[in-house]
């Protein structure tokens, strides 16, 4: 047995594979997984495929289960609520993520005693990922790095070790794929630890299709990046409508104020009342942000305090606890021993 075995020996280890319409993949998934992770339950939620997901699922071993509600993230959701596990390897069901990488995942989770490790994909990108997905993805991972002040490479990356406590502790609310997104801004929103490391991503087997709309799904992932922005850094997100107004109030009302100065009238009236609406606009505005960010700092503690209710993954405890039990079966042995 390899130290690899030895240390995954003691932890419950459940792969999450959400699907949906992955008939041409999902057996050779299932496969590899258990082929990488023996003793690891493999589930494999179904998202209403019209295909033989489910019979191939099955045939290969995994437990089956059904999501009605559609979407991506009503399933991730619904798995993290149903299953118990201590580490959670949450892995799309296309045959597009290296099955071998997930000990080298789940080591660097138990050993740098992080709570989420994410797979950042690696690839010729010139023909595994469509421009506008590739695109995307920089975009999105660029403009989360700068506004939580933490460099991330692969925002959306489908692949990821997650702790129990990370897991239980995620109030998820994304309904498709905009679940990634929403993963990583709780890691960085609650700073919980968590890493990267360079993983391969592979072109989808012949008669296997993504899923992702490359405008529709790019339209509703900026639009929860925006709204995960409003809700975890209202202040800057208000004080930057603030400024806006203020800029727009200025530039309008300059002309007006000189005119003023120089010959006691207000010749432009009407400019000169939208200006002071703009005033008060980004005065409602900063208001806006101070009060929210207030609520923001409340609802942050609570889910910081529920995150710190689960225990963590604790390989020194887990080894104690094995080595205790082992002693106490040895001393039961011996005191049932007959004496000589």
């Amino acid at each position: 047995m390899t130290d690899y075995q030895k240390i995954t020996a003691l932890f419950d280890i459940a792969v999450l594979i959400p699907c949906y319409n992955e008939a041409a993949t999902i057996g050779q998934v299932v496969k590899d997984f258990q082929t990488y992770i023996p003793g690891a339950a493999i589930y494999v939620y179904d998202n209403n495929s019209n295909d033989n997901t489910i019979a191939l699922a099955q045939e290969s071993g995994a437990i089956v289960c059904r999501e009605p509600w559609q979407g991506k993230g009503n399933v991730v959701r619904r798995m993290f609520a149903d299953i118990e596990a201590d580490i959670y390897v949450l892995v799309d069901g296309d045959d597009t993520y290296a099955a071998d990488a997930a000990p080298v995942l789940i080591e660097t989770l138990i050993n740098s005693q992080v709570d989420m490790v994410t797979g950042a994909r690696a690839a010729n990108e010139s023909f595994v990922y469509r421009f506008g997905h590739r695109f995307g993805n920089r975009l999105f991972s660029w403009v989360a790095s700068r506004i939580f002040g933490h460099t991330i490479n692969d925002l959306l990356s489908g692949y990821r070790v997650l702790s129990r406590r990370f897991v239980k502790a995620f109030p998820g609310a994304a309904q498709g794929f905009e679940i990634e997104l929403e993963l990583t801004v709780h890691a960085l929103s609650l700073r919980i630890p968590n890493t990267e490391l360079v993983t391969q991503y592979r072109e989808r087997p012949e008669n296997s299709f993504s899923k992702l709309h490359t405008i529709r799904d790019g339209c509703h992932i900026f639009l929860e990046m925006i709204k995960l922005f409003k809700n975890e850094r209202p202040l800057t997100f208000f004080l930057g409508f603030s400024l806006f107004f203020t800029a727009i109030a200025f530039v309008l009302m300059v002309p007006v104020f000189f005119t003023y100065i120089e010959t006691g009238l207000v010749p432009r009236f009407p400019t000169a009342i939208l200006s002071a609406a703009l005033i008060i606009m980004a005065f409602l505005s900063l208001t806006a942000g101070v009060v929210l960010d207030t609520v923001s700092q409340g609802r942050r503690e609570m889910k910081r305090l529920q995150y710190l209710s689960m225990p963590c993954l604790d390989l020194k405890d887990r080894l104690k606890n094995v080595r205790d039990k082992a002693s106490s079966t040895k001393a039961d042995a011996k005191q049932e021993s007959p004496v000589a």
